[in-house]
């Protein structure tokens, strides 16, 4: 067996789209054209609204609620006149706030839906969306648990109650117990996405209100699955290798497996700004799509994908010096 892990980051920002493609003016450019002579200067007591000064209001999912503010420091550290008022709240409420000008940045997990999309073109609306990380959605068991792998396919099955029994998997006879998340949160709308097929989840279920919920819910029944977010795949419970159809190979959830989209349950996450909206939302992109800001998002537990990423193996078998 052998293991994988970050080697390094190089220095390089590519960004991917989500809606449409727009790149922002580079933070190298702004300072420079801020120093030129003959600028105008800013009016006492107010801020420009530049790449890298300025306030704009950002609305993320709670799941990244701390790196988000953890990238704003970051950044205001390095550019003083730069303030970020965060708040959080569902992605139907965080795209709502974009595309009223309530707010000027939005952080989701999960794609747009039809309607959003649809609201967007009624509206005359544009987004520009930048691809900054990818996450994957786990499928965690009790780690006493027997069972070693499932097809996406049979998740679908338990959580609409036509599979109840791990017999049926090739484990003990036993029944069932999915956890599901509130119907508002992010990974479960990705969840309905990827493996529901935009269906509900009608099987009995227990419910949870964070990823660490689920892992202390399966933990405490020997019977039960759940799903959480990448970071918290092995914090307690255990993430079962996931073929995309029952019977075919099964993909081992780690962070190469994740940057490639082997993975079957990978999913983006993604920065949404208005176009034509404050230029300090633009470098924000442009510093989260920096080689620095992609090194949070992988402290974060995330896998960066703005810049290339070499993945080292070595055999557990070797030293770790």
């Amino acid at each position: 067996m052998v293991a994988s892990k970050f080697l390094h980051f190089q220095h390089f920002v590519n960004r991917s789209t989500g809606w449409s493609r727009f790149s922002p003016v580079s933070l190298l450019l702004a300072c420079a054209l801020w120093c030129l002579p003959g600028c105008s200067q800013r009016s006492p007591g107010r801020v420009e609204d530049s790449e890298t000064s300025g306030r704009i209001s950002i609305v993320g999912v709670p799941e990244v609620r701390d790196l988000v503010q953890r990238e704003t420091a970051a950044f205001g550290k390095v550019y003083s006149d730069a303030r970020f008022d965060v708040t959080t709240g569902t992605s139907r409420e965080a795209v709502t706030e974009l595309l009223e000008k309530r707010a000027d940045l939005a952080l989701l997990t999960r794609e747009l839906e039809p309607e959003e999309r649809s609201v967007m073109v009624k509206g005359g609306m544009e987004l520009e969306g930048y691809r900054f990380a990818r996450d994957a959605i786990a499928i965690v068991v009790n780690p006493a648990n027997p069972i070693q792998h499932m097809g996406v396919d049979d998740v679908r099955r338990i959580y609409l109650g036509q599979l109840d029994d791990w017999a049926a998997l090739g484990g003990p006879a036993g029944r069932i117990e999915p956890v599901v998340r509130e119907p508002e949160c992010d990974l479960m709308a990705s969840f309905q996405q990827r493996v529901m097929g935009g269906e509900q989840p009608t099987a009995p279920s227990m419910h949870a209100t964070s990823d660490s919920a689920v892992v202390a819910l399966v933990r405490q029944h020997p019977g039960a699955l759940g799903f959480v977010s990448m970071a918290w795949a092995d914090r307690g419970a255990r993430a079962l290798p996931l073929a995309v159809l029952t019977g075919l190979r099964d993909v081992k959830l780690d962070a190469e497996r994740v940057y490639t989209g082997e993975y079957p349950l990978t999913r983006y996450c993604t920065l949404y700004v208005r176009t034509g909206g404050p230029r300090l939302a633009n470098g924000l992109v442009t510093f989260i799509s920096s080689l620095d800001g992609q090194k949070i998002v992988h402290e974060a537990g995330l896998v960066p994908t703005a810049v290339p990423v070499r993945f080292a193996r070595r055999s557990p078998m070797q030293g770790t010096h």
